[in-house]
């Protein structure tokens, strides 16, 4: 039987120009991972030529809700435009060939679709979300694009792909009533372009969380057979803990390859 082969991603911040860009790219140069994915924080596009300084390939994550974009909300609309604007920015610059938007906070999925529709941007993919947001933290309750219905709405209204996040999944079915690998399944059948993995501590809590790759209760291994496709991207989105290196990925990444 063939061994699975995937590209592993590390998830970064437009602003970590300091230790976080030096430590990726010594990891890069040791064959650790395939890309970075750049969130791009909003008003942060003097930090472009930092990253394009990198030989190292990009994907490029839209702001969320927390840096306020939310494409539920027809108010949003012109703030919006201006966020996406500066991530076409990074895209383009650092030849990224997908651009990964959230569904934005309680409003309207049909608001959603039209909006991320009228970027007209063939690089975008849609994040599935859990179905509440974090209590206290989020300033919303429910999130959009976290059932297969409002997946495909956005998908087909948009013609984007998906980037499948496996944690999102898992919450996303605990308020359902959704068994979860069942749920992880259902998603799969949307031919997901990439994915985001990180291990998860409670496999019945309804709330995102992001631990270590082999600290949670999450079948990786089942995960990495049954889910992910040959060759897939898949970002590693685990918690940093330390300010200045990244060993902790590392790890992550020796976790997951260990599991195909």
């Amino acid at each position: 039987m063939n061994r699975k082969t995937i590209k592993t991603g590390l998830k970064l911040w437009s602003v970590n120009t300091d230790h976080y860009l030096h430590e990726a790219n010594r990891l890069y140069s040791l064959g650790i991972y395939d890309y970075i994915e750049l969130y791009v924080v909003p008003d942060t596009t003097d930090t472009l030529s930092a990253w394009k300084k990198l030989n190292i390939p990009f994907i490029i994550h839209n702001a969320h809700f927390a840096h306020g974009f939310n494409l539920a909300k027809k108010e949003n609309k012109a703030r919006n435009i201006e966020i996406y604007e500066q991530s076409r920015l990074f895209a383009d610059e650092l030849c990224a060939d997908c651009i990964i938007f959230h569904g934005g906070i309680d409003g309207d999925v049909n608001e959603t679709a039209r909006q991320l529709a009228s970027f007209n941007e063939s690089r975008a993919v849609i994040e599935n979300k859990p179905f509440v947001a974090l209590p206290n933290k989020m300033g919303g309750n429910f999130c959009r694009g976290a059932t297969v219905d409002e997946l495909k709405l956005i998908m087909d209204t948009a013609s984007c792909g998906l980037c499948f996040d496996i944690g999102h999944a898992v919450c996303s079915a605990n308020s359902q009533n959704i068994e979860p690998y069942s749920f992880l399944r259902e998603i799969k059948k949307l031919s997901p372009r990439m994915y985001h993995l990180s291990d998860i501590t409670d496999m019945t809590s309804p709330y995102d969380a992001h631990p270590h790759l082999g600290t949670g209760n999450l079948d990786i291994k089942w995960v990495a057979d049954e889910i992910f496709h040959d060759k897939a991207c898949v970002s590693v989105e685990t918690n940093k803990d330390s300010k200045e290196r990244l060993d902790d990925f590392e790890k992550d990444i020796c976790y997951l390859k260990n599991c195909l």
